[in-house]
């Protein structure tokens, strides 16, 4: 279930378009509706709010002014996985011939001193 906090994407007519942060869900006068509102995650970054139906906000499909949307909760990719593919690239796996005389800089080295 997607909430507040989370990152999302919108698709429009099918294609990804942007992404955007959930900043509050709050109830509607008509049950089953809410008033969301969004921190849109481009620049110029602004927010919007958009009423919509608990299952729009879970992930169903809608319409704006005739235009297909949907929207799609983002998962972080899990961290675990992420650092293994990492070190296997280092440790020489086949992927290493793309990074062959690359050289890595520590965020801790570019640091401002």
């Amino acid at each position: 279930m997607t909430s507040e906090g989370d990152i999302i994407l919108i698709y429009f007519e099918g294609k990804p378009l942007s992404f955007a942060r959930i900043e509050e869900i709050l109830p509607n006068s008509k049950p089953s509706w809410y008033h969301v509102k969004l921190l849109m995650l481009q620049v110029p970054v602004h927010t919007i709010t958009w009423i919509l139906r608990d299952s729009y906000i879970n992930g169903a499909e809608f319409t704006m002014n005739g235009k297909k949307i949907r929207i799609e909760h983002v998962v972080c990719p899990d961290d675990q996985k992420a650092h293994q593919t990492h070190n296997s690239i280092l440790e020489g796996s086949d992927k290493t011939k793309t990074l062959e005389g690359a050289k890595i800089i520590p965020f801790t080295d570019i640091r401002k001193k």
